[in-house]
């Protein structure tokens, strides 16, 4: 049975002050902009060297890059086709077509149904949605915009119930030119309405859901009905950055609330039920002139101010000129308590301050807590947070801090398959104040700088992180990266003008994932196999419709199977000529690196989100 997932939507409308591109292109151009201007060795450099070494290998095995799921032996001539035999591949479905239309498409003899709308009551008595008189108070009780990451919480709490549960969903961005009347949205005295009502939709909805007869509903009334938005939801600060001074705001002299959390792209689920909001592309919401300012060089690296919102024409926050230090208290991850409506999120400074694409959460041997986290930019890290304390299963509360306490590590992936984790500690290898770094809490705040110090490799864009809790494999996707010269191979595969992307598996020695070494290795190089200019590399048995491109988001289900899904953006015509959707994907057996088209979506949607619920349906 198909994973929950949802679509977000991009947009064509060109905007009012820009006409030559629509928000959403324009949007995509700002993430694609590089901002670290310290590229060395990168993975790509890596890459490339390491294959050249596998190369005798692949061609005595016959297998495109690496091999897949399924215990069961191949007979020795296997056709394409054969991949549908649920002995031969792991994956029960028939596979559906590449292709591009209005509409979704899943499997035969699976269901694809809306469950819950931008606009749709979330809080009980929110009004009927009205797309002509939109409001915050409304907006505020209803689904936001745009959503990314969903987590299950079963219900009750501690079960494994399938059937009955909380989902926690990230609403990442708006689109005012599709969200609003042309009227309204053309007319510049409505503008600061229009923007209120766009921060009323970022954030995040838990909603309560139960199926019934085979349906999922949303469950009307629920006391866990929740909208957590950038307008109005206060939030703690917490951990080594908590009450720094490049953290103290004129609204906030402490330096430990915040206003609101945005652009919340993928998340987690904290073994304790707690709900985990990544924030990532933050800098596009502060306007201001950088020259001169006191966290120019901090601010640089993360492209603050490089434009994107109106938001800091209508509120001083988001104006770094009149508020220097509030640009510092966005990028983090936000711990929310779903199952208390009436808890204070918490933004965790212990897991770093960066675009962060996910936090994917599992117990390690030892009992501790392992966070992995990718920082989504072209030639940017991979991350993971080991806690210093176990978790405890058998109380929830006794896990209330256990975020702020462990060490943040960054990955360096080296040529002959080894794989390093740097740990980011004051004092430690030049994160000290010869480098500007006076305390851990600028460790954090500058994540991006201290991990470049550390040398680190740079990565094509890391998104989705997933750990398999049955293999103890960890999953990277790398979606993409159109910076890359061929003068200068980088962050994530051998490729030049990477539009394609590629997957990392890493392993770590006895599934310890708290290792600071361990083994990479490429599952995948995404791409059309058939156009050898791509240089994709797939299992020789991955169909016709089996490739894609641009991974993003993925998930394991409860049989340790791996299911990815895509965002190329505006440049799906370039990257596969084919809509975004859902595959699934072997990871062992001689079916390693076979990819099988499960959900396409609409032309011009991204495919976001997917999670499974305990029973796998």
């Amino acid at each position: 049975m198909p994973p929950f997932a949802v679509n977000k939507q991009k947009t064509t409308i060109p905007e009012e002050e820009t006409r030559h591109a629509s928000f959403a292109e324009r949007l995509d151009a700002l993430e694609d902009i590089p901002t670290n201007p310290d590229i060395r060795e990168t993975f790509g450099d890596i890459v490339e060297r390491r294959l050249s070494r596998r190369a005798a290998l692949r061609r005595i095995l016959g297998i495109g890059a690496l091999g897949m799921l399924g215990n069961t032996p191949l007979p020795a001539a296997i056709r394409a086709s054969d991949s549908n035999n649920p002995a031969t591949s792991g994956f029960r479905f028939e596979e559906i077509q590449h292709g591009v239309d209005r509409t979704h498409h899943v499997s035969p003899g699976y269901s694809a149904d809306i469950l819950i709308r931008w606009g749709d009551p979330v809080v009980d008595g929110a009004p009927e949605f009205d797309p002509y008189r939109q409001s915050v108070a409304a907006q505020l009780q209803q689904f936001g915009y745009n959503n990314d990451f969903i987590g299950n919480i079963p219900l009750p709490y501690g079960s494994k119930n399938a059937e009955h549960g909380l989902l926690c969903i990230n609403h990442e961005y708006t689109d005012a030119e599709m969200m609003f009347p042309e009227s309204a949205y053309r007319t510049k005295p409505g503008r600061k309405a229009i923007v209120d009502i766009e921060m009323a939709c970022n954030g995040g909805s838990v909603v309560e859901i139960r199926k019934t007869d085979g349906q999922w509903h949303q469950v009307g009334g629920s006391r866990y009905a929740r909208r957590i938005s950038a307008y109005h939801s206060p939030m703690r600060l917490s951990g080594p950055a908590a009450g720094h001074r490049r953290m103290k705001t004129s609204a906030d002299p402490e330096g430990r609330r915040v206003i609101g959390t945005l652009n919340n792209c993928a998340g987690g689920i904290t073994p304790w039920g707690t709900y985990l909001m990544a924030e990532e592309n933050f800098n596009k919401y502060f306007l201001g002139r950088l020259t001169g300012h006191p966290e120019q060089r901090n601010y640089s690296r993360y492209g603050v101010a490089g434009g994107g919102f109106a938001w800091g024409r209508y509120h001083q926050r988001f104006d770094i000129n009149r508020e220097p230090n509030e640009a510092n208290r966005f990028g983090w991850i936000v711990e929310v308590d779903a199952l208390d409506p009436a808890s204070t999120p918490v933004k965790r400074t212990a897991l770093g301050r960066f675009k962060h694409e996910g936090a994917a959460c599992i117990v390690n041997r030892d009992g501790r807590l392992v966070l992995y986290s990718g920082d989504d930019q072209q030639f940017e890290f991979l991350y993971k947070f080991v806690s210093r304390d176990e978790v405890n299963l058998d109380d929830r509360a006794a896990n209330s801090d256990l975020l702020d306490h462990g060490t943040l590590y960054v990955a360096r992936f080296a040529d002959d398959g080894q794989l390093h984790w740097l740990p980011l500690v004051h004092g430690q290898v030049g994160l000290d104040e010869s480098n500007g770094f006076h305390d851990q809490g600028d460790v954090m705040i500058e994540a991006r700088r201290a991990t470049s110090l550390l040398g680190a490799t740079p990565m094509d864009r890391p998104e989705g992180v997933e750990p398999n809790p049955l293999s103890g494999k960890v999953y990277v996707m790398l979606t993409n990266n159109h910076g890359r010269s061929r003068n200068n191979i980088d962050a994530a595969n051998p490729r030049a003008d990477n539009q394609w992307g590629q997957v990392l598996e890493l392993t770590h020695p006895d599934d310890d994932h708290a290792a600071t070494n361990g083994h990479w290795e490429l599952l995948l190089k995404a791409g059309d196999p058939a156009q050898p200019e791509i240089a994709a590399e797939w299992n020789a048995q991955t169909s016709a419709n089996g490739w894609f491109a641009c991974p993003d988001n993925c998930a394991i289900d409860p049989d340790g199977r791996l299911w990815i899904c895509t965002d190329q953006g505006s440049n799906w015509k370039r990257a596969s000529g084919t809509a975004d959707g859902l595959w699934a994907v072997q990871t062992d057996g001689p079916g390693r690196g076979t990819g099988r088209m499960f959900f396409r979506v609409p032309v011009g949607a991204e495919m976001t989100g997917p999670c499974f619920t305990p029973d796998g349906k």
